[in-house]
This record gives structure tokens, C-alpha cells and sequence, in this order.
């Protein structure tokens, strides 16, 4: 009985997972590594350990890029750190607009962001656009490994 309950956990884990990929508030991937952890010791032998350390070397490197990403391509569009603060702020803000606040937040706090600090509107705009590729890309990414391990969850339970 013990095993269906810590399955089931996994399984909710997972879902969790993937919608933290997408709220920054939660941290999606290493919910659904949790999740396959679960689903290693608990699971019929599904998932090997080699796919065990594969998903966790993928959990950290994402992890970290999704930190790093978003400051990186900022600058490399020339952005300040008032752009970098101006997207997270949007970011957040954007969450009580979803969909499309999560989409356009970044985008325009950023834009927001560099704005104030630089007053010029197509340098503004330039930052505002790497600010929000980075966005997608981390996200994109942080979605692709969550599902995947959302999958492997469910291999192993069912």
C-alpha cells in the first residue's frame, strides 16, 4: 500500500514538475527528478540507473542555465542590470495575467527596465528582445525535461 501511495506522490510530483518549468515560483525540474527518484526505488525497474544520473547531470545543468541565461543574453544585448531586475519584476507581475502576462512580462519589463536606465527606446527594445529569448529558451527547456522525466515516471509506475 505504501509503495501506490509514494507511486501516486511521484506521479503528482511530476505534474508539479511541469507546471513549475513554466511558474518561476516553483522549481520544475528538480520537482520531477524527485519525482524519478520516487519512481526508481519504488517503480518495477524501469528506470536504470544510468538514466538515473543522466536526468540528474540534466536537472543541475538546466537548473543553472535557467539562473544564468536570462543575465547572460540581457547583456549581451547591452542591457543593464535594470533590465535584468525589469524582467523579473515583469515576470512576476505577468503571472497574475496569465497566459499571456507570462509571455509579454518579461518582454516588457525588460523594455520597462532598460527604458528608465538608458532612455533610449531602440536600445530599450534590442534588450527587451534578448531578455525575452532567453525567457522562452529556459523555459523550452526546463518544459522538455520535466515532460521527460514526467514520462519516464509513468513508464515505471503503470
Amino acid at each position: 500500500m505504501l509503495i501506490y501511495i509514494l507511486l501516486f506522490v511521484a506521479f503528482l510530483l511530476a505534474l508539479i514538475g511541469i507546471v513549475g518549468a513554466i511558474v518561476p515560483a516553483l522549481p520544475g525540474p528538480p520537482l520531477s527528478f524527485v519525482a524519478l527518484l520516487i519512481a526508481y526505488f519504488c517503480g518495477d525497474g524501469e528506470i536504470t540507473s544510468t538514466t538515473l544520473l543522466v536526468m540528474f547531470a540534466l536537472t543541475v545543468v538546466v537548473s543553472v542555465f535557467d539562473y544564468v541565461a536570462p543575465v547572460w543574453l540581457t547583456r549581451l544585448g547591452g542591457g543593464s542590470k535594470y533590465a535584468v531586475w525589469g524582467s523579473t519584476v515583469g515576470l512576476l507581475v505577468g503571472l497574475f495575467f496569465m497566459p499571456l502576462g507570462l509571455l509579454l512580462g518579461p518582454l516588457v519589463g525588460a523594455f520597462v527596465g532598460e527604458l528608465w536606465h538608458n532612455q533610449q527606446a531602440g536600445k530599450a527594445v534590442c534588450v527587451a528582445m534578448m531578455s525575452f529569448i532567453a525567457f522562452l529558451l529556459t523555459t523550452g527547456l526546463k518544459l522538455i525535461l520535466s515532460v521527460v522525466m514526467m514520462a519516464q515516471v509513468i513508464f515505471a509506475t503503470f
